[in-house]
């Protein structure tokens, strides 16, 4: 009496898989014809193919995740990350069109990852309100060119200079350095000493006092004390060091990195997300009490320098209702961070390369001596081609920013694909720079900038309504720095530590994996016949 039930149990059983089976094929069926897309890229299957290549975002990063899919299915990529449409685009033509369209003014990221870091709504990175992006990129802009390119070589220089006569405490019993920490260092006193000029390291700062009741500006009143004249006021700054302020950064950056796409769930574990909310909430903290220390030095001032600095700016325009107080924060920190996550590492890859292409550190330290001569007179750096060529080829080749996000604030059609309004765009610039237009696309070789490169093939800081504001204070920054670092020093890296050998991750940005000895490298001195520092 059991075995026909048994039978038709299992009976039962395969209709009702065939059925499950049917079903779904229906559904991907139906779901086909309702998303029809010629753009290549992982399929859809019923919402496996969006978990997957969301997965795969997460997993490996959002560079090393575009590059996979660019150099799979080609220049153009459909895939999904946390369940929206995005396209991954590298070639030059499109990315140009994105790049110049005002259509595609505003970045895509998870919401709570970006009000985790302070970026949703604030500061200039990652802010997709596009009417206040526009006021606070104003202020960018100001402190980026103009004026505040005049008074950057001579800070570099300086800068530099001060943490190359301090190389000693760096070096270690084997006569090596931590070549990216140096520069971190030497990046983050010059973005100090640029855009918010607050003494760290527990430095004294002399204010000096003038016999007056107060300076009035728009709606601030600062009050100075009466007499006597110029009478001079020491102030011990407080604050942390600048290794401190360094580490603080990193962590803010890894968190950026970690939070970014996440989901919303990432959110509501708590064990997963506090140790993020709380590196984020202690580098706002620092930048809130150097702020505090910014207005302490504007109120007992003599008197503002006509050229004010970007901190000023700034909180002059808090005080007349321009930006909020949390807006002025995040653009400081924004500021102040920049350099050290982008400009740093670069120069440190520029290090490793130059090593490993001594005729080209021959061509630039030959090139400096006949510009720099032996009298030590100022630099003319737009004369330094060969300089500017390596740069460049530095950037092309190996770029630490390879790839920017954006997302369609309209309708749009780019060669023939449709875009949507809310459509997430990836334009994976790096892989450009190595399928088009260049002699040698696949070989660091200055041979690639021999002749003048049309700007549609190479976007190392981008184009348009929101290329990178700072692009010409970088350009500046970088030469000044190895100019002044190559006049004193020749670097060697570990032997056999080379650009590939170095473990690295391209999630936000391609970041050298920082273990005990991978980054160190011997500062040995030049010879007396070299260049000498310039002034």
């Amino acid at each position: 009496m059991q075995q026909p039930l048994s039978v038709g149990a299992g009976s039962m059983s395969e209709v009702t898989s065939v059925l499950l089976l049917l079903l779904l094929l229906l559904l991907f069926t139906t779901w086909c014809r309702i998303n029809p897309s010629h753009v290549p890229g992982p399929f859809f299957f019923a919402g496996l193919g969006p978990l997957l290549s969301y997965g795969r975002f997460i997993w490996t990063g959002i560079g090393t995740a575009s590059n996979y899919y660019n150099n799979k299915y080609g220049s153009i990529v459909r895939v999904w990350i946390n369940g929206e449409e995005t396209l991954i685009l590298s070639r030059s033509s499109a990315v140009y069109h994105v790049l110049r369209s005002t259509h595609y003014t505003a970045r895509f990221g998870s919401k709570k990852g970006l009000q985790c870091i302070g970026m949703e709504g604030r500061g200039i990175i990652f802010n997709s309100d596009v009417l206040l992006w526009r006021k606070v990129r104003t202020y960018f802009s100001k402190a980026l060119t103009g004026p505040g390119l005049q008074s950057t070589v001579q800070i570099c220089v300086s800068s530099t200079s001060k943490h190359l006569d301090n190389l000693q405490k760096m070096t270690d019993p084997s006569k090596h350095v931590d070549a990216l920490n140096l520069l971190r260092l030497v990046v983050v006193d010059i973005s100090n000493r640029l855009f918010l000029r607050v003494p760290l390291n527990g430095q004294q700062l002399c204010l000096h006092v003038l016999h007056s009741n107060s300076i009035l500006f728009p709606q601030i009143m600062f009050q100075i004390l009466a007499p006597p004249p110029l009478t001079p006021v020491f102030a011990v700054v407080p604050h942390n060091s600048e290794k401190d302020l360094l580490v603080k950064i990193h962590h803010y950056f890894e968190t950026w990195q970690t939070v970014l796409i996440k989901p919303d769930i990432f959110f509501k574990i708590g064990w997963l997300y506090n140790k993020h909310k709380r590196a984020a909430q202690e580098l706002q903290d620092v930048m809130e009490s150097l702020l505090e220390t910014k207005r302490r030095i504007i109120n007992e001032s003599e008197k503002l320098d006509g050229d004010l600095d970007f901190a000023t700016e700034l909180i002059f325009a808090q005080s007349v209702g321009e930006l909020s107080a949390d807006n002025v924060r995040q653009c400081v920190l924004e500021m102040v961070i920049a350099a050290p996550d982008t400009l740093s590492i670069s120069l440190f890859f520029m290090l490793m390369l130059l090593k490993q292409n001594p005729d080209v550190e021959l061509k630039i330290v030959e090139e400096m001596n006949s510009v720099l001569g032996e009298t030590g007179e100022s630099v003319d750096y737009q004369s330094l081609k060969v300089l500017e060529s390596f740069i460049n080829e530095s950037l092309r080749f190996h770029p630490v920013v390879d790839f920017t996000m954006r997302k369609a604030l309209k309708d749009d059609n780019i060669e023939g694909t449709e875009i949507k309004k809310g459509t997430n765009i990836i334009l994976n610039i790096g892989l450009m720079h190595k399928t088009e237009f260049f002699q040698k696309p696949k070989e660091f070789n200055l041979m690639n900038f021999d002749k003048t490169v049309p700007s549609r093939f190479f976007q190392p800081f981008g184009c348009g309504p929101r290329s990178c504001v700072g692009k010409h204070i970088a350009m500046v920054m970088m030469k000044a720095i190895l100019v002044t670092l190559l006049s004193r020093y020749t670097v060697c890296p570990r032997r056999g530590c080379t650009l590939s050998s170095i473990r690295q991750t391209n999630n936000l940005s391609q970041q050298p994996v920082e273990d005990e000895h991978s980054l160190a490298m011997r500062f040995i001195p030049r010879i007396p016949s070299g260049p000498r520092s310039p002034n």
